[in-house]
């Protein structure tokens, strides 16, 4: 990777915070949006040029083609379509499945060999469909995952023990939905493990680990209650992924990745699991050891992605 060149498929909400946080982080050389409106994606380029002046760093941004993922280091795919009234979630699953496929498609046949990263719900789902319609190996194909979760996860801890979000280490696990968990087993303040800080603390209590679980678990409902969407958290977990990349860091992050025997549970899926990012992609995934219930709770996340799988006819 020469050159930190990025395309994104999609300018809407999550892909255009997305945009506006690389721009803000000065993150990458080179940004091309790509939508099925063309008039959308050339007047965000605008929009987004007309910051420039009060950016970090120069950078070459404009609307374009699929023909741009030739040289790109990384694809960012944020499209997607919205459940229809009485639609089943199969059938919007074939629908986005139908629409993952096509643009995969366009984007391979440019040439491209990079890094696909996926943003769009159900982002386990389809980030297998994207790896499975791309021809890529799998360290190359990663989705947004549990990065958002965490995050939100680290979050609610800092407030409850006032300590800095970057010296709480904690990871939620499984899929990106409603079968997703936090592994306790593994979480840290600072080097101290985290049931060792509860015990020292008087304002945070055992119970109040499960009400910190259900507060991140239901926050993106929460969200959509009050302003339809979630995007700015989103936006910058996938800007944080996209550094990780191009820096070449060697960075522990819960992404979507294909399991392939690394922990027990179902083999031939992406779910949100810690991975080591760098320049090639996935690297490797981390493997840490959860106890009887995590192990449990991973099976059975990981099951209700395989019946997804098997119920869908991409």
């Amino acid at each position: 990777m020469e050159k930190s060149k990025v395309v994104i498929v999609g300018t809407g909400f999550v892909g255009m915070s997305y945009a506006y946080a690389l721009v803000n982080q000065g993150a990458i050389e080179e940004l091309i949006l790509i939508d099925i409106d063309q008039n959308k994606a050339e007047g965000e380029a605008m929009d987004l040029n007309h910051g420039l002046a009060f950016g970090p760093r120069k950078m070459n941004i404009r609307a374009g083609s699929y023909q741009d993922c030739k040289d790109a280091g990384i694809v960012v795919i944020t499209a997607g379509v919205n459940q229809k009234e009485g639609e089943t979630r199969i059938d919007l699953l074939n629908r986005n499945a139908s629409i993952m496929k096509s643009v995969v498609e366009h984007i391979m046949s440019s040439g491209f060999d990079g890094i696909i990263l996926v943003a769009s719900n159900p982002v386990d789902i389809l980030t297998y469909v994207a790896w499975k319609s791309s021809g890529l190996p799998s360290n190359r194909v990663i989705g947004s995952g549990t990065s958002l979760d965490t995050a939100r996860l680290r979050y609610e801890i800092s407030r409850q023990i006032s300590i800095d979000v970057k010296n709480v280490h904690a990871y939620i696990l499984g899929e990106h939905g409603d079968s997703e968990f936090v592994c306790w087993s593994n979480a840290y303040v600072g080097a101290k493990p985290i049931r060792d800080v509860i015990e020292s603390m008087d304002q945070i209590k055992f119970e109040d680990l499960d009400k910190i679980y259900r507060s991140v678990k239901n926050a993106a409902y929460e969200i959509i209650k009050r302003k339809k969407a979630t995007y700015y958290g989103v936006g910058m977990a996938l800007v944080r992924i996209t550094q990780a990349i191009f820096k070449n860091e060697n960075s522990i992050l819960p992404i979507s990745v294909y399991n392939n025997g690394v922990y027990d549970c179902d083999q031939d899926v992406y779910i949100g699991l810690p991975a080591v990012l760098n320049k090639d992609g996935v690297h490797h995934v981390v493997k840490l050891k959860l106890d009887a219930e995590e192990t449990l709770k991973l099976k059975a996340s990981s099951k209700i992605l395989t019946d997804i799988l098997n119920q869908m006819s991409f």
